[in-house]
């Protein structure tokens, strides 16, 4: 997909039951989405869930641990107009009382991130440039932070991931392919409390998604049986240059039937 960025939003709704779940559920997915998909700047945008049985099958970081939902939006260019027509449309839906300050919400991510590369597994028939708006079954999402995100480790480790990782994930059933993304600049936003307040420096982070047409959960064991299986062609330098901040199975919101 032609995009010069993507937005990630990674929510947590605290001490919430099944009623705060469903009016979360069907604000973003009656309201917010459309509203953000008939933007003219935005290509595409989509969320998923991270339910209670998904969390034991991934690793997460102490702030991302209780990652309830994760959204993604592709913008096209010119950037500039279509981010102006985003934070308009936040600002006029916090005057409409219509969110996106909603009590209970917790957003422990907003970020931009840079696309860097798309991949598609033979099976899917498609380019990469048409996963995103293909139907999927779920996501595998891994967020990792690179200290020294220009050193000569993290180098390798990106070339591993390009040339290993990613296509030895494309022969598994079930993947359909993948996106890599690498961090531009944290959202900050009036109407939104500042979510990261960690001052990551650009390129610091990075988003791999696995887009997956089999169930999440089982396609996630043979994701991450293939990883530890490929993770012998790391030296030590580059495979101790990786924090995983995320490592999670996430599954497409069906709506009503999910609420």
């Amino acid at each position: 997909m032609t995009s010069p960025l993507v937005f990630f939003s990674f929510v947590t709704l605290e001490d919430a039951g099944p009623a705060e779940h469903r009016a979360y559920n069907e604000w973003h997915q009656l309201d917010h989405r459309p509203e953000n998909l008939a933007l003219p700047g935005v290509l595409w945008g989509d969320r998923w869930a991270r339910p209670a049985d998904y969390r034991a099958a991934g690793v997460a970081s102490d702030e991302h641990a209780a990652t309830d939902y994760v959204a993604m939006y592709w913008f096209k260019d010119p950037v500039e107009r279509a981010l102006k027509e985003w934070s308009d449309l936040g600002s006029d839906s916090f005057q409409w009382g219509r969110g996106p300050l909603i009590p209970g919400v917790r957003r422990k991510l907003l970020s931009f991130f840079r696309p860097v590369k798309g991949y598609a597994a033979p099976s899917a028939l498609v380019s990469p440039d048409v996963l995103p708006y293909r139907p999927n079954r779920g996501l595998h999402l891994t967020l990792s932070r690179h200290a020294a995100p220009h050193s000569a480790a993290t180098h390798e480790h990106y070339a591993w991931q390009d040339r290993s990782l990613i296509p030895g994930l494309l022969d598994l059933d079930g993947v359909a392919g993948a996106w890599t993304f690498s961090f531009a600049h944290h959202q900050s936003h009036p109407s939104l409390p500042l979510a990261t307040e960690t001052p990551d420096a650009p390129e610091s982070l990075r988003i791999r998604l696995v887009y997956l047409d089999a169930d999440p959960l089982p396609t996630t064991a043979a994701i991450d049986a293939r990883t530890t299986e490929l993770a012998g062609g790391l030296s030590a330098e580059a495979a101790a240059s990786e924090e995983i901040l995320l490592s999670t199975p996430l599954r497409t919101i069906i709506p009503w039937q999910d609420w």
